[in-house]
């Protein structure tokens, strides 16, 4: 439950930042676009340093919550049919 607790708490934030276009340390404003960049950067490396996880399903599930027009109640609701 922690591990769901913090990634809902995550999720929750990127949608937030980007839906309100919050600037981050650095000025630049969140957006669809500047997510998928750090996104792709983020994947990139989690491939590379732990193969055979399933990257891709992970990438989509946190694509579809954080791209939403609407705020999605549950991220474990999208991510109950992903489970094996």
């Amino acid at each position: 439950m922690e591990d769901a607790a913090t990634a809902e708490i995550s999720r929750s934030q990127l949608w937030q930042w980007r839906v309100n276009g919050i600037a981050l340390d650095d000025g630049r404003p969140m957006s669809a676009e500047l997510y998928r960049a750090i996104r792709d950067e983020e994947m990139s490396r989690l491939r590379s340093s732990a193969a055979g996880f399933r990257w891709t399903d992970a990438a989509a599930l946190l694509d579809d919550l954080v791209l939403a027009d609407k705020f999605a109640e549950f991220l474990t609701l999208a991510a109950y049919p992903l489970l094996d």
